[in-house]
């Protein structure tokens, strides 16, 4: 029981640790990732296209271009075997016309040189399949020392072989032991598959567009502003989201006036109301309690002013400097005449800029809620 317990034991901490990796693999996929519309499409829309193409580039590369090379080379070399086995094997003249005609019907340019003629082995090519192929085939088929150069002429292909008695030297046509045309291949399907991703990218461009005005004119509607020329464009379905928004805006803005015109309906029964409060206090006299009660009334038709100005789309009250000290005195005076007890300490500038009504009755349902 022991050692299955220990076994769940380990089972559990590893999946743990892959779900770990799992979690913070996908975070770095996440942060390493456009968030944009725009930039996430072109990024669908490249990658798979590189990796096409770097797949069909290997492709080429290893099925075609490594085994044309490597037969045509293969060939030249064979041919140079020959050449030297005849040498060996038939006794030549001292020029060697003979095998010099030969190789020119192999089209090769035969040469023989002293026997301490061979250059040291240079450094290799970066980047030659051609040197690499013939290296290989010279040391399979001749099984001598050898000397190939391959890039310093650019047509021809320059090969020293070591014989008994001196150096054969023989020049070949790079394009006798190299497919010198698949590179243009390569060139013509990179090439071609760039500027189609030009012209698709500039389609792609034109069909986010209306995503993008989409977007734009619902942000500017919810912060209160207004998208003039915005209409549906696009795609169906584009058009779809775009008529659904105007709808929506319609419908909300169509709430918003009717809730305004029932707050507005409201607000003049109310002033209706007061007006009357304000004539029968009139009537009173004059005391204290009527002055408490004819600024409570005055207070409320400023507050239903304000709700008149909002409903009427208007921007309200509107900021002002403002006597702190004397702000703040009313407030006790308002307090003390509700019977409660407040006694008022202020520090600081005595102006400040602020909305009055707004912050008297801010401050009034403070004192309110701590009486």
């Amino acid at each position: 029981m022991s050692t299955l317990d220990t076994g769940l034991t380990l089972i559990r901490t590893a999946a743990g640790r892959v779900s770990a990796a799992n979690g913070w693999m996908g975070n770095a996929f996440k942060s390493w990732m456009p968030t944009g519309l725009y930039a996430r499409a072109l990024l669908i829309m490249i990658v798979p296209m590189v990796v096409l193409q770097t797949v069909v580039a290997f492709v080429f590369m290893e099925r075609h271009w490594n085994t044309v090379t490597r037969r045509l080379s293969a060939a030249v070399v064979q041919d140079i075997a020959s050449l030297i086995d005849v040498y060996k094997t038939y006794p030549q003249d001292k020029d060697r016309a003979q095998l010099r005609r030969i190789g020119q019907r192999l089209q090769l340019v035969v040469d023989f040189l002293p026997v301490g003629d061979m250059p040291p082995p240079g450094p290799k090519p970066f980047f030659s399949l051609l040197d690499q192929t013939l290296s290989v085939q010279l040391g399979r088929q001749i099984a001598r020392p050898f000397w190939i150069d391959t890039v310093g002429r650019s047509n021809l292909v320059e090969i020293r072989v070591q014989l008994d008695d001196a150096v054969m030297r023989i020049f070949a046509q790079r394009s006798a032991a190299y497919a010198s045309n698949s590179e243009i291949f390569i060139f013509w399907m990179l090439g071609t598959s760039s500027i189609l991703l030009i012209v698709a990218v500039l389609f792609l461009r034109n069909q986010i567009k209306p995503i993008l005005r989409l977007a734009d004119a619902a942000e500017s509607f919810g912060k209160g502003r207004e998208a003039p020329n915005f209409r549906p464009r696009g795609a169906r379905e584009v058009r779809r989201a775009a008529q659904a928004f105007l709808e929506m805006k319609s419908r909300i803005e169509r709430s918003i006036e009717q809730r305004t015109a029932m707050l507005a309906g409201v607000s003049h029964d109310l002033r209706t109301i007061l007006t009357r409060f304000k004539l029968e206090l009139e009537l009173i006299g004059d005391s204290p309690e009527v002055d408490g009660m004819r600024k409570d009334v005055d207070e409320m038709s400023g507050m239903l002013e304000d709700y008149l100005a909002f409903a009427r789309g208007d921007s309200g009250e509107q900021a002002q400097p403002t006597d702190m000290a004397l702000a703040l005195e009313e407030l006790r005076s308002d307090a003390e005449r509700n019977g409660h007890a407040a006694t008022v300490a202020f520090h600081g500038l005595p102006v400040v800029t602020v909305k009055p009504a707004s912050f008297k009755r801010c401050l009034a349902n403070l004192v309110s809620n701590a009486a």
